[in-house]
């Protein structure tokens, strides 16, 4: 899985979730400070630093590449935030994904599509 954002994408690689996900896994993805991912010092949007500003010049999508024998995957949610514990948090998200249901559901694949863009939300 991979995050677009603010001119760089960032490969969303955490300890455990290579191996798959199943129904229901609920997965948290920290850059920067505190990092969680794999490979940290080359996903760190610190790195060099990106800015805040350039939220609004690039698009900000969630982008999946499919490998393995069943390489399709069931999206029912994503909420990216930025800077969450400032002053200044930013949130962003995809209405269509808002409520859950099977209608609320997207598949991503090598088949349906491989990215999903993601609209600001305030505050």
């Amino acid at each position: 899985m991979y995050l677009g954002i603010a001119g760089r994408e960032f490969v969303l690689d955490a300890a455990g979730t290579s191996s798959g996900t199943r129904t229901g896994d609920n997965w948290t993805f920290v850059l920067g400070e505190d990092a969680n991912v794999e490979n940290a010092a080359y996903n760190d949007p610190r790195r060099p630093q990106l800015y805040t500003d350039n939220l609004d010049r690039y698009p900000v999508y969630l982008r999946f590449e499919p490998i393995g024998p069943d390489p399709a995957w069931c999206l029912e949610r994503v909420v990216v935030d930025v800077n969450p514990d400032t002053d200044h948090p930013q949130t962003f998200d995809n209405p269509d994904l808002a409520d859950f249901g099977e209608d609320r559901r997207l598949w991503l694949g090598q088949e349906y599509g491989k990215c999903l863009f993601l609209k600001r939300y305030n505050d």
